[in-house]
């Protein structure tokens, strides 16, 4: 079927749009919400409905850049992750529920009625960060990113998620370059760890996203060896860190953590059942 273009828009209705747009129909009905601002619901029971040219317009430029690959969610302007929504652009990795699980770890070291304080590294969207403040209100976040423009996006989450703006505060910081003296009773990050020559990187989603938020120099592991090194210095006794990592890398990421002296080691799959994230305890 022929895709929509602009000198047939403004006879479009729902139903036509949808079933022009050349690109899987799911991803569609998230396009022409995002266009409308009608709900899933409320466009499948009116798919009569004429768009207004505009919003037709809107739509086919939408599905054509969907069709040639570009994220749904920087098309859209958000991502679910954890149950809220954050704001994502191509400054920042869109959140994937992989990461949901780096979350549960870090809330299940936070005790709900202890203060803690906490660093994320690497921060993106303050996907990580701003999940881990609403959920454990006596955390006190600091979210670190080298990007300004990533910190922007953060910013405006942050406004939105967690309104106390001294409970998660945002720096620009090369890893652990800017913090200084500063310790922390949790340390979490989903740093890059993609190695250069990685085909996937050339694939899919990962063509559009930032690639200093994900490769980790050649074999991948370059920020996490600097993490795990430079990690101790910023951790209280008994401080925990947790990062992910690539699904090939568990290994090399439990040597790291046992030669810089953490004890108790983690080592999580993800939800299809690849290792995915690795921490441990500072002890000592």
């Amino acid at each position: 079927m022929p895709t929509p273009d602009t000198a047939t828009c403004a006879a479009l209705t729902v139903a036509q749009a949808l079933a022009a747009a050349g690109i899987e129909r799911r991803e569609a009905g998230y396009l022409l919400q995002a266009v409308t601002g009608a709900s899933a619901a409320r466009l499948a029971a009116h798919p009569e409905w004429p768009l207004p040219p505009s919003q037709a317009r809107r739509f086919a430029e939408l599905a054509a850049r969907r069709r040639h690959g570009e994220p749904i969610a920087y098309l859209v302007g958000h991502r679910e992750f954890y149950g809220s929504e954050f704001e994502v652009n191509p400054a920042v990795l869109i959140p994937r529920p992989e990461t949901e699980r780096l979350v549960e770890l870090a809330l299940e070291r936070l005790a709900p009625p202890t203060p803690a304080r906490v660093l994320d590294l690497g921060t993106g969207s303050g996907a990580i960060a701003l999940t881990i403040a609403a959920l454990r209100p006596r955390a006190q976040v600091v979210a670190v990113d080298v990007s300004d423009e990533a910190l922007a996006v953060a910013g405006r989450n942050r406004a939105r998620l967690v309104p106390e703006r001294s409970r998660v505060q945002l720096e620009q910081s090369d890893w652990f370059g800017a913090l200084g003296g500063k310790r922390f009773d949790l340390i979490v990050a989903n740093p890059p760890y993609v190695a250069a020559d990685d085909p996937h990187l050339h694939q899919g989603d990962l063509r559009f996203e930032p690639k200093q938020a994900l490769v980790g120099g050649e074999d991948g592991l370059e920020a996490i060896r600097r993490i795990v090194a430079e990690a101790p210095g910023h951790l209280v006794a008994g401080g925990w860190l947790l990062f992910e990592h690539g699904y090939d890398q568990a290994q090399a990421c439990r040597e790291l953590l046992r030669i810089a002296g953490f004890r108790e080691l983690v080592a999580e799959k993800d939800l299809a059942g690849q290792p995915r994230i690795a921490g441990g305890r500072l002890t000592g």
